[in-house]
């Protein structure tokens, strides 16, 4: 069935404009209760308004409804109160018989609207504010009815009649014979306000729907579009594995879908109509939001032919090249990423899509926004890995950007910057910040990395917030976090006496900007886009039409009906974007992973499992994989590595191992860990080079990932005694780190290397490095990972004779508290070993006056180590244990610690026996 033609040009009055006024004198009827009548609550009434401001947001579209199929909007929206909603509107349109008729019906309509005296009315009056979307639409029909000659009043009132005439003769078994006599239209209304609507229309809905859809058969004149767009949009919600359904019959242009036969349990449905600008718009927007969500994870051929065909059937939403843009870029296929960039910037030249910047702005021109394509490519160069191009492309994009006076994509481009740099670890700027139009040029001085990153974050926040760029404010409030956490404080010019010499990071300026960053939630609708919100709504009218919950909202006497589904109703659309969810949930991330370098494991796993569980929906697959990533390595370091791989299964299950995936990297690692501890040292080396495969080859990209598999690739190498090997590799991974001012990884390369020495027999020469890593954590305050230092530092000073016993137990008693606090099992069981050495090594204590204060650190280790499975350790605790059995002639306990030394020994010098096993675990997932 093909909808009315709409002549283009100025807003003008049709026949659906005069109904659409009919139903909103029973919405907001004059001198009303806030529940008018016939609604029975408030439900029943906002759901009405709901269908109201949907059509008014798609009155300007080129096709309308007629009136058979507004009524089958009602039937869907009115529930029981269809039959009345219906009649009342077709018989108050059959009364509009004159002129007279349309002047008086027009001059009812201004009583709905409120005017300046509108704030001393009663409470529970109804009035339409002027200046909102239902006001603004009755007030153009009210201008366009006016500037009506009296010869075009009485053209609308012969549109009304046919508008009437043609709803009830598309009905077959009850059409009217026609008559060749254009003068008996008003005659014909008389006769139709006589019939009882009420049966003859809505009684017999299934022979309607089936006459309707004989009658769709024939194709209008001004229905051109092809039939493979009407199977395109015949469900809005594409699936993965979706197949494209081709129909027999055009379908005509409207602001709803109507439910599918499965949706509806079977009822006939009353057919499926093409989607409107807004919708397809609010369509494209989801769709790209679940790619930045799921990432590779996404479908990708299924959503590329959708795309495909889109793009041939409407050539002018050019949001479609970006679309598959994005598909390819996070399915990592550079050729038709950048294909597509070019198309869709050929086409729109960036003034299409980009609500951080609309049109209108001053930084548009006739020439198109050549900075956001520099902006878009430059991301396209980061994620794609080439960190070079990239910086050289954001920079000609600060440049064109300034000459263009377009702040607002300056404010951007310099966010992007501000987070590329810390990503790529690039060593020197030279030729590509130091520029004459770098940022940072006007410093007037060499600035290392960090202190023009620095620069670009504070100029970056100021741009933002003057332009009252909510979003990028929060953005960039985490970006300030981010870098307060991992860098010291430290003046831009910094010479003379009084220069400050304490170099030390200040958690509190990193809670402080993460408070900043969750402001967002409370005043992000001072950067609404108002093409967001209104594709979003119409998109959300859509799902909401599709699912069978209308009857039960609107019915009073369903007693069994759920309350669920009237505030499911109510509260969508979502007054709460995704992208803000979002900014607000990597907050809780970032915050998780400060209590992790802070040494607190209790608010770390606090704020992890308060993203996996509020932010989920509105997460991305990478940021929702790092919470799980975290959490599984909390049931690793306290609980055995048992708990961590059963939840890493369920992990699996929910996220793709892709390369580089977090989970991935997480079992690779949890992986190696337990390789060394049970001793298998060929798997652990063979971990090592899947975890270095995964990396980069580019200069300075995917640095952390390079830095795990060095440290991993040197404890293997420890681990089999090759100490000179696993220095050589420690000091070429120091030297990189340094390079690149990976400081927070250095002080684990340093404690690394005060281990090898230890372990080498030269505890000399590993107490420099030991100091030297502490030097490290109390900079960054890095409060757990500093008790782990002075542990190694104890035990260093413990090899080196008894007389250094009380030095060493000083040590280690310091550190107790916040190992026993926030520690792992490891952790835990080399502090309680090193304190029964302690005891053991000092002549001045005797184990007969108090074994207990030996015996009792000794159990709670191998009972922690044995969870752990680390067999060197669980041998030693059970050594010691021994010795000290033996002294006090307890002999049965003697042999039953020397019996558990002897099969962790024999555990670790023979792994084959559970190769077969541990390979098997390798190919989980």
């Amino acid at each position: 069935m093909a909808g009315i033609f709409k002549p283009p040009g100025a807003f003008t009055i049709t026949p659906h404009k005069v109904s659409m006024c009919i139903l909103l004198q029973i919405y907001a009827p004059p001198a009303q209760i806030s529940v008018p009548f016939p609604f029975s609550s408030v439900s029943q009434h906002n759901r009405l308004g709901l269908f109201l401001l949907a059509l008014a947001k798609s009155c300007d579209d080129i096709l309308e409804l007629k009136l058979d199929e507004l009524i089958t909007q009602l039937r869907e929206i009115g529930g029981l109160l269809n039959h009345w909603l219906s009649d009342h509107l077709t018989r108050r349109l059959s009364s509009l018989s004159s002129p007279d008729d349309l002047f008086n019906f027009f001059s009812d309509l201004r009583g709905i609207l409120g005017g300046p005296d509108s704030s001393v009315v009663d409470d529970d009056q109804i009035i339409l504010d002027p200046n909102s979307n239902l006001g603004m639409f009755l007030r153009r029909c009210l201008l366009a009815f006016n500037l009506l000659s009296f010869e075009g009043v009485c053209h609308l009132l012969s549109n009304i009649g046919t508008y009437c005439k043609e709803a009830l003769s598309s009905c077959p078994p009850y059409e009217l014979p026609r008559s060749d006599d254009s003068a008996n239209d008003l005659e014909a209304l008389l006769e139709y306000e006589n019939m009882d609507l009420e049966n003859f229309v809505f009684e017999k809905v299934s022979e309607e729907i089936e006459a309707k859809k004989r009658a769709t058969e024939r194709v209008s004149f001004h229905n051109h579009a092809p039939r493979a767009l009407f199977g395109l949009v015949e469900d809005i919600e594409v699936s993965a594995g979706m197949k494209l359904t081709h129909s027999d019959k055009p379908r005509e242009v409207s602001p709803f879908v109507h439910p599918s036969n499965d949706t509806l349990g079977g009822v006939d449905p009353p057919g499926v109509f093409l989607r409107t600008n807004w919708q397809i718009q609010g369509y494209l927007l989801e769709q790209a939001d679940a790619i930045e969500k799921h990432g590779s994870s996404f479908p990708l051929n299924a959503f590329e032919s959708i795309l495909k065909q889109l793009q041939k059937l409407a050539p002018e939403l050019h949001r479609v090249h970006f679309l598959r843009y994005l598909n390819s870029l996070y399915h990592d296929d550079y050729p038709a990423a950048l294909e597509n960039l070019h198309r869709y910037f050929d086409y729109s030249a960036g003034t299409e899509g980009f609500e951080f910047a609309p049109p209108s702005s001053p930084g548009c021109n006739s020439f198109g926004r050549y900075e956001i394509a520099l902006l878009c490519l430059g991301m396209m160069h980061f994620h794609f890995g080439h960190p070079k191009q990239a910086l050289k492309v954001l920079t000609e994009a600060v440049r064109v950007s300034q000459q263009h006076s377009d702040d607002t994509c300056l404010a951007y481009t310099l966010s992007a910057i501000c987070n590329l740099l810390p990503e790529v670890r690039i060593s020197s700027t030279t030729g590509i910040l130091g520029s004459s139009f770098s940022p940072v040029a006007s410093i007037g001085t060499s600035l290392s990395i960090q202190q023009q990153l620095f620069v670009l974050l504070r100029r970056s926040l100021k741009r933002a917030e003057s332009l009252k760029l909510k979003r990028l404010v929060a953005s960039n409030h985490l970006a300030m976090a981010k870098f307060d956490l991992t860098h010291v404080q430290r003046p831009l010019l910094s010479f003379g006496p009084k220069a400050s010499m304490k170099l030390r990071t200040w958690p509190a300026n990193v809670c402080k900007e993460l408070r900043c960053s969750s402001h967002i939630i409370s005043d992000f609708a001072m950067e609404s886009s108002i093409m967001t919100t209104d594709g979003t709504f119409s998109t959300a009218w859509v799902k909401n039409l599709q699912k069978p919950m209308g009857s039960l909202i609107f019915s009073q006497d369903n007693g069994t009906g759920s309350n669920s589904d009237a505030f499911h109703f109510c509260a969508q659309p979502s007054s709460i974007p995704g992208s803000v969810l979002q900014l607000v949930g990597s907050s809780y991330v970032v915050r998780a992973t400060a209590w992790e370098l802070y040494g607190s494991a209790p608010l770390a796993r606090l704020n992890a499992l308060v993203y996996a569980t509020c932010f989920t929906d509105s997460s991305s697959s990478a940021d929702l994989a790092l919470a799980y990533a975290k959490l599984i390595q909390h049931l690793a370091f306290f609980k055995g590595y048992r708990e961590a791989f059963a939840a890493l299964k369920i992990a699996e299950e929910k996220f793709l191992s892709v390369s580089k995936s977090r989970i991935l990297l997480l079992k690779l690692q949890l992986l190696h860990e337990r390789s060394l501890h049970r001793g298998h040292l060929k798997v652990a080396q063979q971990l090592c080079d899947e975890l270095g495969v995964l990396a980069s080859s580019v200069t300075g990209v995917d640095m952390e990932l390079k830095t795990e598999a060095s440290l991993r690739h040197a404890r293997t190498l420890l681990a089999a005694n090759q100490f000179n090997q696993a220095a050589a590799v420690a000091h070429s991974l120091f030297c990189m780190c340094y390079k690149f001012n990976l400081q927070v990884e250095n002080a684990n390369v340093l404690l690394l290397l005060a281990e090898i020495h230890k372990r080498s027999g030269n505890a000399v020469l590993g107490i420099p490095y030991a100091l030297a890593s502490l030097s490290f954590c109390q900079s960054f305050n890095l409060d757990l990972f500093k008790a782990s230092a002075t542990l190694t530092l104890a035990e260093l000073w413990l090899s080196l004779g008894s007389n250094h016993t009380e030095r060493a137990s000083t040590l280690i008693h310091g550190a107790f508290p916040m190992i026993l606090g926030h520690g792992g099992l490891e952790l835990r069981g080399r502090a309680y070993i090193a304190e029964a050495k302690c005891y053991l090594s000092d002549p001045s204590f005797s184990v007969f006056e108090d074994p207990e204060v030996v015996l009792d650190p000794l159990r709670q280790a191998s009972e922690e180590l044995q969870v752990l499975e680390y067999h060197e350790l669980a041998a030693e605790a059970f050594y010691l244990m021994a010795i000290v059995f033996d002294k006090l002639g307890r002999l049965e306990e003697r042999e039953e610690a020397a019996a558990s030394f002897k099969k962790h020994m024999i555990a670790l010098e023979n792994p084959q026996d559970e190769e077969d096993t541990f390979i098997d675990i390798i190919s989980l997932g």
